[in-house]
């Protein structure tokens, strides 16, 4: 594989220009590309010429650069969250249908909390996630029900590390998250009041297969004394959707902390 002179693959490179995109940064024009892929500006025009003509990105005819639909088709035809988000779907749309509010389903990818799938209402509640997009562990239910449930080992580094703050309420130090994470394997939930945005709460619980946690089932809703009776029903769906996974033939594969 071609490198360049700094011993970069040209593949390092087309992901950095891939990762380059997200949520809010759809649309980019070469120069944006280059500067968050850390390019040159020449190599990040050959780059980005070539994966165009190869559909993995496309030009908007205003300069902008957006993500190829070749990219999606590519993901969607062997996505291994395939099995999961299919089996998640049903149990999601009836769950959503009783609280108004959005449904997601998180997994652990790295050391942040990957949404693979978000359902929601025209008058939901604000809700800073979208399907493809992160959160770190600690801020958010998703996040605390899967770090409670990792590899000890992992989890020790993850405690001890970094711990970005989105509000006060968000859990951002050593001793308070180790408890926290105590209380959501001995009640089997996280309930996160105000910790990503004032006005919502998180709640999430484990979703499992064959005894491992392989994603996260959570609620975002209003930040008021409701919010709590939304346990149970949320509880149920998880274990339902557990079920239903346990009983299916393939396995959800789990990509582990790095």
């Amino acid at each position: 594989m071609a490198r360049s002179s700094s011993g970069e693959s040209v593949l390092t490179r087309v992901v950095r220009i891939l990762d380059a995109f997200g949520p809010d940064s759809r649309v980019l024009t070469v120069g944006e590309i280059g500067r968050r892929a850390t390019l040159p500006p020449a190599t990040a025009a050959r780059l980005v010429n070539e994966m165009t003509r190869h559909g993995l990105l496309t030009r908007d005819g205003r300069h902008g650069i957006r993500i190829g639909t070749r990219m999606w088709e590519l993901a969607e035809r062997a996505s291994p969250m395939q099995s999961l988000r299919e089996a998640a779907l049903q149990y999601m749309g009836d769950l959503q249908s009783v609280v108004g509010h959005s449904v997601q389903l998180g997994v652990l990818d790295g050391d942040e909390v990957l949404f693979v799938e978000r359902l929601t209402a025209p008058d939901a509640v604000v809700n800073f996630t979208r399907v493809g997009g992160r959160l770190p562990l600690n801020a958010s239910s998703s996040g605390l029900v899967l770090l409670a449930h990792a590899d000890a080992a992992f989890r020790e580094r993850i405690v001890k590390g970094e711990l970005p703050s989105y509000t006060p309420r968000t859990i951002g130090d050593e001793r308070t998250l180790r408890a926290e994470l105590a209380e959501v394997r001995r009640r089997g939930f996280a309930f996160c009041p105000g910790h990503i945005h004032p006005d919502a709460t998180g709640i999430a619980v484990p979703v499992r297969q064959d005894g491992k946690v392989v994603a996260a089932l959570g609620l975002v809703v209003p930040n008021d004394d409701a919010a709590w009776t939304l346990t149970r029903p949320l509880q149920l769906t998880g274990l339902a959707l557990s079920r239903a996974l346990n009983a299916a033939q393939e396995p959800v594969p789990q990509r582990p902390g790095m």
